[in-house]
């Protein structure tokens, strides 16, 4: 039992919303110095033209990588002693493409991905039963995942939107200090790079709040902290189904569902785990978190809320991806959205606001240092809006991979820059 109650109160450290009332009246990092060329463009299907959301493309024989957004977009920053490499680009259930990147356009690419079809006869052993088979996931983690410690770039972006309307955009360059998979230290983190905006306005009477920030994307790593989802002692309050076979990267994959048993009332998760045939390493999961209670769900989330409103997340959703060199798989992206509606006792009307939460590793390297201490380090609970940063200095961001805002984003931070220079005059 102590096990499930630590697997159940950890689960709101993915997302800790606050709501407050208002009142309305090293080396890693590539150098400024070093010269880059940009390529933007779309990953698309190339039967329908369906943009392709977190695909990622990556330079062969390095580190370096980034994802596209929700719109199907990218921007890649390439040194310029690497433009003869070539990129992948590769998407779940895709055949993956490699293409030299000279033959890129600076802009409006169309990547075409094709849909790829596997067979059954392709798969030597198809195991039969799924408790096996995350038992086998379970038992490679050490030897499937890394066990160095690195140091990580990575760009971060959270948001808060009411309704369609963008609200707060916070977004930082960071420094991760990943901690072996079977280390069960806490990862740290400190912020090279920040810039943030918001438009309270948007938000009517309330400010809400992101407690935790990057930190809360590497929560998501469900094989670094593996008593969310998937440890040896929650596999019983859970149902394991093969759904299917698919193909990630020139790997055959197995599609794991799984979903909490009907008698479990905390709420649990449900989703998909994409697991290596041949090394039984988890590539890839996508999931939720179980929100049919309401009261149980919004005393998850929720710290604090304002007289006279209640407040509850509909939908909470997360997606881990991982990314594998010389037989080791690591962290590589991790995106967090919670959708969540507010009653008010005395409005005929109700209010729906969303928070969205990501984060890509842009490069890596294995590290000897130790952790980050002191003021070098974020504190787990920090609050990327109470920051002291802002929108300027925008020459910093020239040279930095970073996840291509989508049309609608770009719009807000535009508008969110007018509206504040107006208050300024």
């Amino acid at each position: 039992m102590k096990t499930k109650r630590h697997s159940f109160s950890t689960t709101a450290r993915f997302f800790l919303l606050t709501v407050l009332t208002i009142f309305l009246s090293g080396s890693m990092f590539m150098t400024q110095a070093q010269n880059f060329r940009e390529y933007k463009g779309k990953v698309i299907d190339s039967e329908n033209g369906q943009p392709l959301v977190f695909a990622t493309l990556s330079i062969e024989g390095t580190n370096i990588a980034s994802v596209t957004n929700s719109e199907g977009q990218f921007s890649l920053k390439v040194p310029e002693n690497m433009t003869t490499k070539k990129i992948l680009v590769s998407y779940i259930g895709y055949n993956n493409k490699v293409m030299p990147i000279n033959e890129l356009n600076p802009d409006k690419n169309k990547i075409k991905l094709e849909v790829l079809t596997v067979s059954l006869t392709e798969i030597n052993v198809f195991p039969k039963d799924p408790y096996l088979l995350i038992q086998a996931v379970l038992n490679r983690r050490k030897e499937n995942y890394m066990q160095d410690a690195s140091l990580m770039t990575a760009f971060y972006r959270e948001t808060i939107k009411k309704r369609r309307s963008y609200a707060s955009l916070s977004e930082a360059v960071v420094q991760v200090y990943k901690q072996p998979y079977a280390n069960e230290r806490d990862d740290a983190i400190r912020m090279f790079k920040g810039r943030k905006s918001a438009d309270y306005n948007k938000l009517d009477t309330l400010l809400f709040k992101l407690q935790g920030g990057p930190y809360s994307t590497l929560m998501m790593d469900i094989m670094k902290n593996p008593y969310m989802i998937i440890s040896y002692e929650m596999l019983d309050y859970y149902n394991f189904k093969i759904e299917n076979v698919t193909r990630i990267d020139d790997r055959m994959i197995y599609v794991l569902g799984f979903e909490q048993k009907p008698h479990i009332k905390e709420p649990l998760y449900y989703g998909k785990l994409y697991i290596d045939t041949e090394s039984m390493a988890i590539t890839s999961a996508s999931y939720n978190l179980n929100v049919e209670d309401k009261s149980e769900a919004s005393r998850m989330f929720i710290k604090k809320k304002p007289a006279g409103a209640r407040v509850y997340p509909t939908e909470a959703a997360y997606l881990i991806n991982y990314r594998e060199k010389d037989g080791k798989w690591y962290y590589g992206y991790s995106r967090g959205e919670i959708t969540f509606k507010v009653k008010w006792k005395k409005r005929l009307f109700n209010t729906i606001y969303s928070t969205q939460i990501e984060m890509a590793v842009t490069d890596w390297e294995k590290t000897e240092t130790k952790p980050f201490k002191g003021a070098d380090r974020m504190k787990m609970n920090i609050v990327m809006t109470d920051t002291e940063m802002g929108f300027a200095d925008g020459d910093f961001w020239g040279s930095y991979n970073v996840i291509e805002p989508e049309k609608s984003i770009e719009s807000a931070i535009k508008k969110i820059q007018k509206n504040l220079e107006k208050l300024q005059q």
